[in-house]
């Protein structure tokens, strides 16, 4: 009996401990998810890029893969470990009148002059290449965020236009009731009214299940749940100004990572082609020895050098060929990749110049002319002049107006994003998102 008590004491304490460290860390969890957004921020662009960049696990990968090429060029212009070796007479070591015979030889080869450090060259452009790789990754990361960022910007203005519009639905329709229990409209009117407002109802329905997909879409991006609470964003605003095309062409032929990371290849793909070259020479093998076979005491200790001799000149120059084509071949990339990329930042450019025409006309023209003709039409109706059609009409032409423009601020974000992307500049998007090239990575516990 008090054994089972004893057991059932035992599981009631690792229960309760088990149910503490659930409890503490979920609180952890949810603290750090506190820490890495208030609830009472607004959410920008440079904290969501950076939370981004610091917490999105395939930039670890892609920096753990450039370590891996770093640490080659140690390996690279490394010596061979040198070779010891022993030898002994079996029959000498129990022969009387003679000393037991042994031969003792340390060597180490030594590379023709110039080998190792083509070597290390070649693995440190390679470094340098897979280093440009991760900032081709950052710059599509940067743009993928901030087209995000644009969508999270658009519904939440979508959804506040919705909410403005359910109430000025609801006050057409206290309007319409009015004027039907005074005898001056139908009860159809006031039928058309509920009809917009259970519209703008589903429309928010929609709404909300977009808010929820671009919600885990960028809690993806950060590698937290996909429902873990998100900030509003701040007010996107207009670039106060954007580089001319001829200075942007410029600015991504230099700029661009995709160009460093063929460049740096090109480089290693040069020393190789020089190491090929230098393989036409012999290495060297240096040895020191001492052999007890020899009676005299003067030649038993030896030193000497010994060479490979590179007779097989055919395989030679099949291997200088081979490395030659590959750097011809990066050559070609290179060229092909400049003509890619500035055909990319003209297309980009055009489409934001586009974006920046629209927004400007549904800023200057559209929006205004829209509100003046629903306070119009508001009015004519009011005062009996007009129908309650023409209110409809008005109505739903500045909804959609207001979206479209809602759309277009969106749109130029995007399009600003693509662009900063294509000449591999991020500053584009905004003069203080100065990021770190490398950011710290983040260790297995940290990544909710």
């Amino acid at each position: 009996m008090l054994y089972k008590n004893y057991i059932q004491f035992r599981n009631g304490v690792l229960l309760t401990l088990l149910t503490v460290f659930l409890l503490t860390s979920a609180t952890a969890s949810s603290a750090s998810q506190e820490v890495l957004f208030g609830p009472d921020d607004q959410l920008d662009i440079k904290q969501l890029v950076q939370a981004v960049l610091d917490r999105n696990p395939s930039i670890g990968a892609m920096r753990s893969a450039w370590q891996a090429a770093a640490s080659r060029v140690d390996q690279a212009d490394a010596l061979d470990d040198p070779m010891l070796s022993y030898a002994f007479a079996p029959e000498t070591r129990h022969a009387q009148g003679q000393d037991f015979g042994q031969n003792i030889q340390l060597s180490q080869k030594l590379p023709w002059p110039g080998k190792l450090g083509l070597r290390a060259d070649s693995a440190r452009f390679e470094a340098q290449a897979s280093e440009e790789d991760i900032e081709r990754l950052r710059l599509h990361l940067i743009e993928v965020t901030t087209r995000s960022f644009a969508d999270w910007y658009y519904i939440h203005e979508a959804l506040r236009i919705n909410r403005i519009n359910q109430a000025l639905w609801k006050e057409f329709k206290n309007i319409a009731e009015v004027k039907y229990s005074a005898g001056r409209a139908t009860k159809q009117d006031a039928i058309r009214a509920d009809v917009e407002s259970a519209m703008l109802e589903h429309q928010a329905i929609v709404l909300a299940r977009e808010h929820s997909d671009i919600l885990a879409r960028l809690n993806t991006l950060l590698n937290r749940a996909p429902d873990a609470p998100l900030p509003p964003p701040v007010r996107l605003s207009v670039a106060k100004s954007v580089p001319a095309i001829t200075q942007l062409r410029q600015l991504a032929l230099t700029n661009h990572p995709e160009l460093k990371m063929l460049l740096a290849q090109q480089h290693a793909r040069d020393a190789q082609v020089s190491l090929a070259e230098r393989e036409y020479y012999p290495d060297f093998n240096l040895s020191v020895g001492y052999n007890s076979l020899w009676n005299q005491e003067e030649k038993r200790f030896i030193v000497g050098v010994g060479i490979n001799i590179p007779l097989a000149q055919d395989k030679r120059d099949a291997h200088v060929s081979e490395k030659l084509a590959r750097a011809l071949q990066i050559k070609w990339q290179i060229a092909d990749k400049q003509s890619e990329i500035l055909g990319a930042v003209q297309r980009a450019y055009n489409r934001l110049e586009e974006s920046h025409h629209v927004l400007t006309l549904y800023h200057n023209k559209l929006l205004p002319l829209a509100d003046e003709n629903l306070q119009a039409a508001r009015a004519d109706y009011q005062s009996g002049k007009g129908n309650f059609l023409d209110l409809v009409s008005a109505e739903k032409n500045l909804i959609q107006n207001q979206l479209n423009h809602v759309q277009a601020q969106a749109d130029y974000y995007r399009h600003l994003a693509m662009l900063a992307n294509r000449v591999g500049d991020p500053q584009l998007l905004d003069s203080a998102l100065k990021l770190s090239r490398h950011s710290q990575p983040v260790t297995q516990g940290e990544t909710q």
